[in-house]
């Protein structure tokens, strides 16, 4: 079935950023929204890529189960085509991108999502937030430490925790299937968008009952209004409604709208068509259908993986600890070659090591009892003697014994 309904899609690289890292894609029954990171080209890169892996899934599935199976395949394809990428691009490593994600299939809506961009859900007057900001300051509202209205202006907002990148070969992506119906109003934008214009005024334009591309181009102003101190990307979509059906060419916006620029190496199959055999993508003329064998050989070389790196960590985690012991030991060898005269009850006493003391552990012992008596030590040497008094090496310290000795008698 094809989606009925209508949508439009705008990016603009805001007012602060010299170049567009957004990329956004509006099709027949697919709608993505992808704000890309990682240097001048990198952002570029990643968010282009994954709008291209994404857009082969603009057609009708046969069940929401099939789309969301299609979509986790694609990200995760997406995240193995960036690994590939900074490989033979090393000047590209650290891009990323964030991905969010909207499929049509009959009344539901199929949603995939990583990262912070975000996906709204106007209805009957009510704005809600579907998916949730994968951003370390997020993690500080779930736990109660600071409030929503503190997150948007915490110095630390744009500290993602999850990305598409080339670092995480196996990203953990969100996705749900949820119901829809005539009426309905999805917003897909960038944080360009949601962390200029809040909540309030969002819901305000989406419910002025104007056309996507109308309500778009106003909430690209407010955000140009707000400073646009990033990219911003937005893309409207209408379940049904007193507007036409969307029946044009895709549109694409943003990075992707562009010649990537760069050779990419050959994309592996996506996973999804080994597990839909019977659907066999139009510009593939085979299928591969890999043996039992085979697959259980990529089970092991996962356990194998697993297993490597928790001894990786390990063996990490013991060299940290033995570094941490020469340290100590090298440290505490040292105070005990130092020496200083103090007191032990009633009398003087030489030390061996130093003064202080960490927590219950000392780092000193007695080394010889002089006898001298504090009663016999004069008002200032008695000051001296508790304040102690430092020596370098053990004939240092009986010298200042002597005299103490010497001085305390005359006294």
């Amino acid at each position: 079935m094809v989606f009925q309904g209508s949508s439009a899609a705008i990016s603009h690289t805001g007012k602060v950023r010299s170049n567009n890292q957004d990329s956004g894609f509006c099709g027949s029954n697919l709608f993505v929204v992808a704000d890309g990171m990682g240097g001048h080209a990198g952002g570029d890169v990643a968010s282009s890529l994954a709008v291209r892996r994404l857009e082969s899934l603009d057609h009708a599935f046969s069940s929401t189960t099939e789309a969301e199976a299609a979509l986790r395949e694609a990200l995760a394809d997406t995240a193995a085509e960036l690994i590939s990428t900074v490989k033979v691009r090393p000047e590209l490593a650290g891009m990323g991108t964030t991905v969010s994600a909207l499929v049509m299939v009959d009344e539901y809506a199929v949603i995939a999502h990583i990262g912070d961009s975000r996906l709204y859900l106007f209805r009957d007057g009510t704005l809600t937030q579907i998916t949730t900001d994968h951003t370390f300051v997020q993690r500080l509202v779930d736990s109660g430490r600071i409030t929503p209205e503190e997150a948007r202006y915490h110095p630390r907002r744009s500290v993602l925790m999850r990305v598409l990148g080339d670092m995480d070969p196996d990203p953990e992506i969100d996705t749900f299937i949820m119901p829809t119906q005539p009426g309905d109003r999805w917003l897909l934008c960038s944080d360009g968008l949601s962390g200029v214009v809040d909540d309030a005024h969002t819901a305000k334009a989406l419910g002025q009952g104007w056309a996507p591309g109308r309500t778009a181009d106003s909430l690209l102003k407010q955000a140009l209004d707000g400073g646009a101190p990033d990219n911003v990307t937005i893309v409207i979509v209408d379940v049904g409604g007193q507007h036409p059906l969307f029946s044009g060419p895709p549109t694409v916006v943003g990075s992707a709208s562009h010649p990537l620029g760069i050779e990419v190496p050959a994309a592996r199959p996506q996973r999804s068509s080994w597990l839909h055999p019977a659907r066999q993508a139009a510009n593939e003329p085979t299928h591969f259908e890999p043996a039992a064998e085979f697959l259980e050989e990529l089970i092991e070389e996962d356990r194998r993986r697993a297993r490597r790196r928790r001894l990786t960590w390990f063996a990490g985690f013991i060299v940290i600890l033995a570094a941490i012991g020469v340290v100590l030991f090298g440290a505490y060898s040292w105070t005990q070659t130092r020496f200083f005269v103090g007191v032990d009850e009633d009398t003087v006493v030489i030390y061996r090591g130093i003064p202080p003391s960490i927590g219950p552990i000392s780092l000193s012992s007695p080394e010889e009892d002089t006898g001298i008596a504090l009663a016999d030590l004069a008002p200032y040497q008695l000051d001296l003697v508790k304040q102690t008094i430092t020596a370098d090496s053990l004939a240092d310290a009986r010298a200042i014994v002597e005299n103490l000795r010497v001085d305390g008698g005359s006294s």
